[in-house]
């Protein structure tokens, strides 16, 4: 993680913006030498969300509070993909 004063932010905002989104690269804005925000890759935001998902899927199974799901062939069924 780079690390980066905000005043000296200030004129390289395009420039970090592009690192953070195209490199995946996380840039920690300091205030005072106390890290104040974080630029991140919108697709970090998004990877993070799906693991935590699939964390609390598995959390979920493994107490046995699922819902129980569709059967393939109802849904199958119900996209139109069985012509029964």
């Amino acid at each position: 993680m780079t690390e980066i004063a905000i005043s000296a932010a200030r004129s390289q905002l395009g420039d970090l913006v592009r690192r953070a989104a195209h490199s995946r690269e996380t840039i920690a804005l300091t205030d005072h030498g106390h890290v104040a925000a974080l630029l991140v890759s919108p697709q970090v935001i998004e990877d993070f969300e799906d693991a935590l998902a699939v964390a609390d899927f598995q959390r979920r199974k493994a107490e046995g509070a699922l819902e129980p799901g569709i059967p393939m062939a109802e849904v199958r069924r119900r996209l139109g993909l069985e012509t029964r």
